[in-house]
């Protein structure tokens, strides 16, 4: 298997407990490198347990939609790029996108700028009192994404290949709701396969429940990195 897609692929800890993320991995071993930690498990411990993961030669997205004002969010994103993680992700709006970019210079870490939710689709928007639908909403924050000096963007993989021609080919598009055939979609509004997302553009792929909540984890990972490996030759 390619180290490569292994580099790429993004396994979401969104599990209750430590001592779940802690089983998970140790079933995972090294088929996985790369490790999402969101709300769920960052108030349940896993702050610190991000931090062994990173000591231990692990890749660790922190997903904590960073949003507040700009002193704020520049001293959080210190802290973190303190603990040495890889990736942390923002709400993408242009303020608080710069005061992250100034407070992570020289760090390593990468800034993700999160556009809409894929679990929100039009009528989500609305209510919510944008005017945009949710193409539209994406494409105008992956502009303000790319010009605040950001490492990445998250989106949908159904929107990858039109943000991969605003962003260009060296920042990172990191695609969340990826299921392959056949999956649950679950709470996810907006979805495509791996094989897919690959061939869109997406740099890295953040898969959860179609891993951590499978029978054989170490199996549904190899599954998954198999057909990105596929769709990358094709």
């Amino acid at each position: 298997m390619s180290q490569n897609m292994r580099e790429r692929l993004i396994v979401g800890l969104d599990l209750p407990s430590l001592g779940e993320a802690e089983k998970a991995v140790a079933e995972l071993g090294e088929t996985v490198s790369f490790y999402k930690i969101g709300y769920q498990l960052a108030f349940a411990g896993g702050l610190d347990f991000a931090r062994e993961l990173a000591g231990s030669g692990k890749k660790i997205f922190l997903d904590m939609k960073l949003l507040d004002i700009d002193n704020t969010v520049a001293k959080g994103v210190e802290s973190v790029a303190r603990m040495g993680m890889t990736m942390l992700t923002l709400h993408a709006y242009p303020k608080a996108m710069r005061a992250a970019v100034e407070a992570a210079h020289g760090s390593g870490l990468c800034l993700l700028g999160v556009t809409v939710l894929t679990s929100m689709d039009e009528a989500d928007l609305a209510e919510a009192g944008y005017d945009h639908d949710p193409d539209t909403l994406v494409l105008r924050r992956a502009e303000q994404v790319r010009d605040a000096g950001m490492g990445g963007i998250v989106c949908s993989a159904a929107e990858a290949k039109a943000v991969r021609a605003i962003v260009g080919p060296e920042m990172a598009v990191v695609t969340p709701g990826i299921r392959p055939a056949g999956a649950v979609a679950g709470d996810q509004k907006r979805v495509l396969t791996p094989a897919d997302a690959v061939r869109a553009g997406a740099s890295h792929l953040v898969v959860a429940r179609p891993i951590v909540a499978a029978p054989d984890r170490r199996a549904a990972a190899l599954a998954i990195l198999e057909e990105m490996n596929g769709a990358a030759k094709a």
